[in-house]
């Protein structure tokens, strides 16, 4: 980490809510985790007396079998984000240009600059179209956040494609890729991927994930990582929740039917962009804090999105439970 930059780099806004009062639509997370979490935590946590055992055997073999690589390929991260930081750390030197999307993820910008790196804004909607040459990494989201909109596997091949011959780095950060049908790019040579268990499993506070990643890239993210990278029990309730692709299919298409039945009614008053996500992002003429003011007077609260870098009139909500979207349409009078 660049010592220079943490006296220039802030920390950037996201959505969630401490307020248990309040329906959370500012988070794009799962209300619902799959069956048994509770009692492998309960059991995970009488072991924590205990140091975790570094290798992580059983979560890397959960997360190989979830994704189709091989356990040596996963990283296991506090969570994506913690996932990002660490393939930052090894990857950039000072000075060096990163491609980054926007609108998308705040923290990638951050990530970047606290590492001494120099982000280059690209669309989110043509970073698979540039040249990477010029960049020491790309960065992509998909789908991407804010937008919900997901890229064509076929043109992250040839993204991937590119990025190796120029011996660039390409991250492909997969957080919400299990709301879509489409493969991960996982186990791609030059490719790292990240993941987290925040979205589709509905666990945010247990700070579970990992990388993957081929060759030696893996190697050196494997050594640079933090020792005990995750506690006992996120590591058990992980490889539980990976487990359990039932769980994950049935979200799937809930969300996917909730939210174009959300998008039909939203757009009766906003602009919404289409979406893969469990999320919907909305335009709007009038004032987005007069909107967040509206929700918070029916209980529930959504995302300013004007937080993110290009937006300036837009709000972000998510998918949740049927009777809890009621409520939301209801106070956004569509």
């Amino acid at each position: 980490m660049d010592p220079d930059a943490i006296d220039t780099v802030d920390r950037v806004a996201h959505g969630g809510t401490a307020d248990p009062e309040l329906v959370d639509f500012s988070a794009n997370t799962n209300p619902q985790t799959p069956d048994g979490v509770a009692a492998v935590y309960e059991a995970a946590l009488s072991a924590a007396g205990r140091y975790p055992a570094d290798d992580y055997y059983e979560f890397r073999a959960a997360a190989a079998d979830y994704l189709g690589v091989t356990g040596g390929q996963i990283i296991p991260t506090a969570g994506g984000l913690a996932g990002i930081r660490l393939l930052c750390s090894v990857v950039i030197d000072s000075g060096d240009s990163v491609a980054v999307p926007t609108p998308s993820f705040s923290e990638y910008a951050r990530e970047v600059r606290l590492q001494g790196g120099e982000p280059t804004f690209v669309p989110h909607d043509e970073i698979t179209d540039i040249d990477p040459a010029a960049h020491r990494l790309v960065i992509v989201c998909n789908p991407n956040n804010p937008t919900g909109e997901s890229y064509a596997h076929a043109m992250l091949q040839e993204l991937a494609d590119r990025c190796r011959d120029a011996d660039t780095v390409l991250l492909v950060d997969e957080a919400f890729l299990d709301y879509t049908t489409e493969p991960s790019l996982a186990g791609t040579p030059g490719v790292v991927v990240a993941r987290s268990l925040t979205k589709i499993f509905g666990l945010p506070g247990l700070r579970a994930g990992f990388l993957v990643a081929t060759g030696t890239r893996q190697e050196q993210l494997d050594v640079a990582r933090p020792t005990w990278a995750l506690s006992t029990p996120a590591a058990a309730v992980g490889a539980h929740c990976l487990r359990d692709t039932e769980f994950v299919a049935e979200t799937r298409e809930c969300v996917a039917a909730e939210r174009e039945r959300m998008r039909d009614r939203l757009a009766d008053r906003f602009r919404v962009t289409p979406s893969e996500a469990p999320f919907l992002l909305c335009e709007t003429s009038e004032p987005v804090g007069d909107l967040i003011e509206d929700a918070r007077a029916a209980g529930l609260t959504v995302r300013d999105a004007t937080t993110f870098r290009g937006l300036d009139s837009h709000i972000r909500v998510a998918v949740k439970r049927p009777e809890q979207n009621d409520r939301l349409l209801a106070a956004l009078d569509v």
